[in-house]
């Protein structure tokens, strides 16, 4: 004991700052990757800058067609745009939130890439694969939304009095899709953040299992929430994909658990 003590470095000294080195070279580590997500952001928000005409376009069809309530006279003249800067400020946006869409597929590996090494060899194989399904689930999220955006816009919009006309700055209509897209989108990512907390070994596959009761209850009320008429058609058009999603996330984790059972390696 006495000779462990006396031979303990001071602090200060070579061997305590060789001890720092782990935690610089993670932070440094970081750097990089953050440093080429945004790069892959920035690319695809110029993409998104050149796209944004037929980006805006889709957004807007859903207010566009007959028996929304405000168009009436000329194209889509529920929407106005207001303000010198607005279309400016309009473009960046979109440009802004294309370039985070596009480049999913890279800031999704680096943010994975970055915490893999503390995986083991097989388990990098599993999360790898993972990593490649959320974009297209985050895709699909979004898809779903979009087919949900027209009924939605007419429902809300005919709320409006009778005797009133409506007119929807663009800016904000945007901003209602552009969040209504965004959460659908994420929440569709509930499976893979499940099996991503299973090769952590934050949660066991007879957790994930005991919680289904809790986990559908959720899900219904968080679509019940998430969707803007909050109709049991919409709603369920919602929570129905991602009660099934959590049942397959229910299977992958038991697989998971299953072989690393088979290594002798503890799961509870």
């Amino acid at each position: 004991m006495s000779a462990g003590i006396g031979n303990r470095a001071p602090r200060g000294s070579s061997s305590d700052a060789a001890a720092r080195m782990p935690l610089i070279e993670h932070l440094r580590e970081l750097r990089r990757r953050l440093v080429r997500s945004l790069i892959a952001i920035v690319i695809g928000a110029v993409a998104g800058w050149y796209l944004y005409d037929h980006i805006v376009h889709a957004m807007i069809s859903p207010v566009c067609q007959p028996g929304v309530k405000g168009v009436s006279t000329g194209r889509c003249g529920a929407l106005v745009v207001t303000g010198v800067v607005g279309p400016f400020s309009l473009q960046m946006k979109v440009a802004l939130f294309a370039g985070i869409a596009f480049a999913s597929p890279v800031w999704l590996y680096q943010g994975w890439a970055f915490l893999a090494p503390g995986l083991h060899r097989n388990e990098k194989r599993w999360a790898y694969g993972i990593v490649g399904i959320g974009v297209p689930l985050f895709a699909f999220g979004a898809w779903l939304a979009y087919l949900i955006l027209p009924t939605a816009v007419r429902v809300l919009l005919g709320l409006a009095p009778s005797d009133v006309h409506n007119q929807v700055p663009l800016d904000d209509y945007l901003n209602f899709v552009l969040r209504m897209l965004f959460v659908f989108g994420i929440s569709f990512e509930l499976p893979l953040v499940i099996v991503m907390m299973n090769l952590a070994g934050v949660v066991s596959a007879r957790r994930v299992r005991s919680w289904w009761r809790g986990m559908t209850f959720g899900i219904f009320v968080f679509a019940a929430v998430a969707t803007p008429t909050g109709d049991p058609g919409t709603m369920s058009a919602m929570a129905a994909p991602m009660v099934f999603l959590y049942g397959i996330s229910i299977v992958v984790t038991t697989i998971i658990d299953r072989r690393r059972a088979r290594r002798g390696i503890n799961v509870e």
